[in-house]
């Protein structure tokens, strides 16, 4: 079964601590995801954000927590791992010494070598379907070239937002999908 990576956008949930626990709580019962990584680069105060996630229990057995970029804050707040961007290779070996796992987004077969190569855990790859702001989507035959080159766990993401495109991503084999609008209601 393909696992299911929620990726967090104040623009859909808000940076109010209580607000956006209480949202994140009932999406996390409605969609069960595997991983959620908390993104939000507006706050001004992400940390007490990341606290408040932590304390109200979103990562559990059943779901892991990820945050983003800060992977000195994932370690002190015992989450599971950090999610780098694509400009942030050379944070890997950096995170993986917290012994914290490491998710970073790609876009290029390059990218996911290097990825690969200073030992993270998995990779997302996209965009693969129609993304606001986020160029040319690169589409199924390439994630599925991709991911058939590659020996690390790949998320496809990009515009996945319906059930089909996530059939469609587990068709291809990839081991999850990653999305921001699939989980909002």
């Amino acid at each position: 079964m393909i696992k299911r990576y929620l990726i967090t956008d104040p623009s859909f949930y808000t940076s109010d601590s209580a607000k956006f626990v209480e949202k994140l709580l009932s999406i996390k019962a409605k969609h069960t995801p595997d991983y959620i990584c908390l993104r939000d680069k507006q706050t001004a105060d992400y940390k007490t954000l990341a606290q408040a996630v932590v304390k109200a229990g979103i990562q559990d057995q059943h779901t892991k927590l990820y945050l983003h970029t800060d992977f000195e804050l994932a370690h002190e707040l015992r989450c599971d791992g950090v999610h780098l961007p694509s400009h942030a290779l050379d944070k890997i070996e950096m995170a993986k010494a917290f012994d914290l796992e490491v998710i970073v987004s790609t876009h290029t077969f390059s990218e996911i070598e290097e990825a690969q190569k200073r030992g993270a855990d998995a990779i997302t790859f996209s965009p693969i379907f129609a993304t606001p702001n986020k160029g040319e989507p690169l589409g199924l035959e390439k994630l599925k070239e991709i991911n058939d080159r590659i020996h690390i766990k790949c998320f496809a993401l990009g515009g996945i937002i319906n059930t089909d495109q996530v059939n469609a991503c587990e068709d291809v084999g990839v081991y999850g999908f990653a999305s921001i609008r699939f989980f909002l209601d």
